[in-house]
């Protein structure tokens, strides 16, 4: 059993010598210790465990210990996340990621159960239906969160400024996101608003299509983008959102340890709303994507970012399969701004701070102040 053991670690660890050890013996060393850790742990723990679970754990840990994002899938996991939903499962509409072991929501989709139920960016989940999260992976917890239309789920949430645990009972539902919505605002329909939910397939083609369908109608003044709580989406996507409200310049760089994932992109001629004013409207929840074109738009000074600090996503993740059917979620590349700025952990910073001011908070309503700031600034 334990020459099996080192076997299979050996196999698996030989990938990540760079990170573990500065030399072979002590990369060895560490396999020969890890084998004997789980030699005790099958004979002398209270319970008895399961050496495949304790392996899969194991495997986890390596990938948790890079970065928030990176993440192991069983088999099983992977199977389940590349299956075509057609109704049989539901989800919640909420972007994770791990901070110190604990699950954070990076950002609750706008008009997805668990946005409407009042999840909020930046919320920790302490517990799924009543089981402690902490200490396991974040793709379990996905797993958790998973499960048949119409089901219901209770998360349990710890806010920060907010001492007691809150509790939210939210049902599944099948998850689609109508990524861009607008319409013409002001008391003389004269300036645009923009809403992108996500940076998904063909988000650039609707949001030019309803931008030119506003432009002939209303031939506002500017423009407000608002991307609050987009948790991001497509590289592609983000880059043709943003050439389209540049003339020129670059818009972002990726840089990884391949050759082939360090690139830079650059706007090609062409303003597409001919360098009307543009307010860029941020919050904890906008990340990834929406940090790529707020950035961007900020660094060439196209666009006044108005709101709150974005999230701090600057990372690019790769699914890559393994031999044993499971797969791995990887970050390969990092994001950097035309100034050269990494977003990672840091975000995109409001050049005016406007905060939610009611906990009756809702984007894009009667409640929404940051809204009526950003409109009362096309008025002055």
């Amino acid at each position: 059993m334990k020459k099996t053991i080192i076997l299979i670690l050996l196999l698996f660890f030989s990938n990540f010598n760079i990170l573990f050890s500065k030399n072979s013996n002590d990369l060895y060393d560490k396999i020969d210790l890890f084998g004997e850790v789980l030699e005790r742990v099958k004979e002398e723990y209270v319970d008895e465990v399961d050496q495949s679970d304790v392996m899969d754990s194991a495997i986890n840990g390596v990938l948790q210990s890079l970065d928030p994002y990176s993440a192991y899938m069983s088999p099983e996991l992977f199977k389940s996340m590349q299956t075509d939903t057609k109704g049989e499962f539901g989800g919640l509409g909420i972007e994770i990621g791990m901070e110190s072991g604990v699950v954070k929501v990076i950002s609750p989709i706008e008009d997805t159960p668990a946005s409407l139920a009042g999840i909020k960016a930046g919320d920790y989940i302490v517990k799924i239906n009543g089981e402690q999260v902490q200490g396991k992976s974040l793709m379990e917890a996905v797993k958790l969160m998973r499960g048949p239309v119409d089901t219901s789920i209770t998360l349990t949430i710890r806010r920060k400024g907010v001492k007691k645990a809150l509790e939210f009972d939210i049902t599944r539902k099948i998850i689609e996101v109508k990524s861009v919505e607008a319409k013409a605002l002001g008391s003389d329909d004269n300036i645009g608003y923009v809403r992108l939910k996500s940076f998904n397939e063909n988000s650039d083609e609707q949001m030019i299509k309803k931008i030119r369908s506003i432009e002939k109608k209303h031939n506002p003044i500017g423009y407000i983008i608002d991307i609050r709580n987009n948790p991001g989406g497509l590289l592609t996507q983000a880059i043709n959102i943003t050439d389209f409200f540049l003339d020129d310049g670059e818009i972002v760089s990726t840089k990884g340890r391949k050759i082939s994932e360090t690139r830079r992109f650059f706007a090609r001629k062409g303003d597409g709303i001919k360098g009307k004013p543009i307010i860029i409207m941020i919050n904890n929840g906008s990340a990834s994507a929406s940090e790529i074109l707020a950035g961007a738009l900020k660094d060439h000074k196209r666009a006044i970012i108005l709101g709150e600090n974005s999230y701090g996503k600057g990372s690019v993740q790769s699914i890559i399969p393994l031999r044993n059917g499971g797969g791995m979620r990887l970050t390969i590349s990092k994001y950097y701004l035309p100034s050269g700025e990494s977003i990672s952990e840091v975000g995109v910073s409001p050049d005016i701070v406007v905060e939610e001011t009611s906990d009756a908070f809702k984007i894009n309503s009667e409640t929404d102040n940051q809204l009526d700031y950003a409109l009362k600034l096309f008025d002055s």
